[in-house]
């Protein structure tokens, strides 16, 4: 049966702009509100505190060092931050803006805060000025290019050199990660030709492994850590299901039948770039990010996981990824391949690692949309094999670890496959 598609709502950049904003607020709200009712507004300032001034290597769970009002709080200034961006440069709000705006906003659960990101959007700003571009032009790639955001932590706050030495070098740092990321970025593409949707953390992983071994020369020991919230918090869950079911009303609203129109978005095959706000309509991309988020927290859920900080990150990726590639039917191959290889070795499918491997495997999304479920599931095994043992490679700089792996298994799959297929 043929359906036919609803002409969608015209709400407007500004008004698109304002639905992205209440997600900062709600978590602003929700935060003071959560402690005001425990009575720990102290606390709270004295976990954000410690959230700022804390190395924040993989994997720094927020919720488990500073609390969770205090982490809502770094949740919502850094939301506010890049929402300022996209209004004062006047950004379109298309499917990559999301996808680098939830990503964001999801790793500031664990990994970022307004300290150690800052550096990397002035170096992002001071190659603009060099190469005389917008700062609008970038500012996507240098969202995404936050993923490197502990080293300025690690290198301010760990102790390795003298306070005042410590910060100058961590912003250093910082800025020249924001001056090269955006040219290495576009030449990692060509590596994994686009099946690789986390294409910032392949080429973070790359620049973390450099400067990770370059302090490692020195004698600097830069490793992963383990600090994790072990124990669910329903007011988290609560949230996290009021969020889903807005941006399903809010699609909803835009388009009356997006969801009769939803089986169109499970025809591209997610490789970048694949806009889904331009292909089937804000109405439509806005269903799937909710039916994304929703399948992955009830997998959270059903598995006996914990909704912490790492977890957080995991679906509010997933759910931003939802307008710029993913959707069930290329995802699906993918997490099943990641969950089978998990089983096989005997790891704990409700650990907080394989969750946010199962998560994040599927930045491998459009090997399966487009050479089908087998290749997909494939890729999946290989993803579980290489995430599981090349963080120690950059030590925990790169939050991204699974763009890092996700690029590798691109990399080395596709062209084995298209041999196999010319040959054939």
């Amino acid at each position: 049966m043929t359906y036919k598609i609803l002409k969608e709502r015209n709400i407007g950049s500004v008004k698109k702009i304002i639905i992205l904003l209440t997600l900062p607020t709600l978590f602003l709200l929700v935060g003071l509100g959560y402690e005001a009712i425990n009575h720990n507004l102290t606390s709270m300032l004295k976990g954000f505190v410690s959230i700022l001034l804390s190395p924040t290597l993989l994997v720094t769970d927020f919720i488990e060092l500073g609390g969770i009002g205090a982490t809502f709080l770094n949740v919502a200034i850094v939301g506010f931050l890049n929402i300022y961006f996209m209004y004062h440069y006047r950004l379109k709000l298309n499917g990559v803006l999301m996808a680098s705006f939830f990503t964001v906003l999801g790793f500031s659960f664990f990994g970022k805060n307004i300290y150690n990101i800052l550096p990397i959007y002035l170096g992002g700003y001071l190659y603009t000025l060099y190469q005389k571009l917008s700062f609008k032009d970038i500012i996507v790639i240098i969202m995404f290019s936050t993923a490197l955001a502990p080293l300025i932590s690690e290198i301010s706050f760990s102790g390795i050199l003298s306070p005042l030495f410590a910060i100058i070098t961590a912003i250093s740092t910082g800025i020249f990660i924001g001056f090269v990321i955006v040219p290495l970025s576009s030449h990692m593409l060509v590596f994994h030709d686009g099946y690789n949707l986390y294409n910032v953390g392949f080429t973070a992983g790359i620049i973390g492994t450099v400067l990770t071994s370059v302090l490692r020369s020195f004698g600097i020991s830069v490793e992963t850590v383990s600090i994790i919230n072990k124990q669910n918090n329903y007011v988290i869950i609560l949230l996290v299901l009021i969020i889903l079911l807005g941006l399903l009303l809010v699609g909803l609203y835009i388009n009356k039948g997006a969801l009769r129109a939803y089986p169109r978005i499970l025809r591209y095959s997610g490789r970048l770039i694949t806009d889904f706000t331009h292909l089937v309509g804000y109405g439509v991309t806005f269903v799937n990010m909710a039916i994304l988020g929703f399948i992955s927290l009830a997998y959270v859920l059903l598995i006996g996981g914990v909704v912490n900080g790492p977890v957080l990150a995991g679906i509010f990726t997933v759910v931003g990824f939802g307008a710029f590639g993913k959707h069930l039917k290329n995802i699906l191959p993918v997490c099943i391949g990641v969950i089978v290889t998990a089983l096989f070795f005997g790891y704990d499918l409700n650990s907080t690692s394989i969750i946010i491997s199962v998560l994040f495997s599927t930045t491998l999304a459009p090997i399966a949309g487009t050479y089908g479920p087998i290749v997909g599931f494939i890729s999946g095994i290989l993803h579980m094999i290489l995430v599981t043992n090349v963080a120690m490679i950059h030590g925990g700089v790169n939050l991204y670890n699974n763009g890092f792996s996700g690029g590798i298994v691109a990399g080395v799959l596709i062209p084995v496959v298209d041999a196999f297929r010319k040959e054939k």
